[in-house]
C-alpha cells in the first residue's frame, strides 16, 4: 500500500523537478528493457557497456539504496559533502538500469515497478534538492544529450568551403575570358 500511495505521489507531484525524476527513472527502466533513445538513454547505454554490473540478489530496492548510500554519502574529512555531478546522477539511472536488465533477463519482472519507484524516490529525496540549485535538469540535458554529428559537421563545412572555391574559380575564368 505504501508503494502504491508513493508510487501516485512522485509522479503526481506538484513540484516538476520531482515528477521529472520520478519519469526519468520509468523511463529508463522501461528502455533498458524494451528499446528506445534521448540523453539519459544515449549516456547510459555508454556507461552499460563500457562497465556491465552483475546483481545476485532478489532484493533489488534495499541493495540499490544500499549501494547508492556509499556513493552519495562517503565519508569525507570535515563532515562536509561533496559536489553533485551530473555524472552521479546519471550513475542512480544507470545502476537502477542495471538491475532492471538482471531482473528482467531472469524473469523477475514484478521487480521493475519496485526499481522505478525506489530509483525515483530516491531521486527525490536526495538528489532533486541539489538539481533544483542547478537550475533543473537542463544541465543534464546539455552534458549527455546526443551531441551534434561532428563528422557530419566537418563535411558541411568541406563541402560548402569547396562550393565556394569552385564558384570563385568559375567567375574568374569566365571574367577572365570576358576580359
Amino acid at each position: 500500500v505504501f508503494l502504491v500511495e508513493k508510487v501516485q505521489l512522485g509522479l503526481n507531484s506538484p513540484d516538476p523537478l520531482v515528477r521529472e525524476a520520478f519519469l526519468m527513472a520509468h523511463d529508463y527502466i522501461d528502455y533498458v528493457t524494451t528499446g528506445g533513445a534521448d540523453a539519459l538513454r544515449h549516456a547510459g547505454d555508454e556507461l552499460l557497456i563500457r562497465f556491465p554490473i552483475f546483481f545476485r540478489e532478489t532484493t533489488a530496492c534495499p541493495m540499490l539504496v544500499s549501494i547508492l548510500d556509499e556513493h552519495f554519502f562517503p565519508p569525507v574529512p570535515g563532515g562536509q559533502r561533496r559536489d553533485l555531478a551530473w555524472s552521479a546522477v546519471l550513475s542512480v539511472y544507470v545502476l537502477a538500469g542495471q538491475m532492471a536488465l538482471h531482473c528482467h533477463e531472469r524473469g523477475m519482472e514484478a521487480v521493475l515497478t519496485q526499481l522505478k519507484e525506489c530509483v525515483g524516490g530516491y531521486v527525490e529525496r536526495v538528489i532533486c534538492p541539489e538539481i533544483r540549485d542547478k537550475g533543473g535538469w537542463s544541465g543534464f540535458v546539455s552534458r549527455f544529450g546526443v551531441k551534434q554529428d561532428l563528422e557530419g559537421h566537418v563535411k558541411r563545412v568541406c563541402c560548402w568551403s569547396l562550393l565556394a572555391l569552385a564558384s570563385s574559380i568559375l567567375i574568374y575564368c569566365l571574367w577572365k575570358r570576358v576580359a
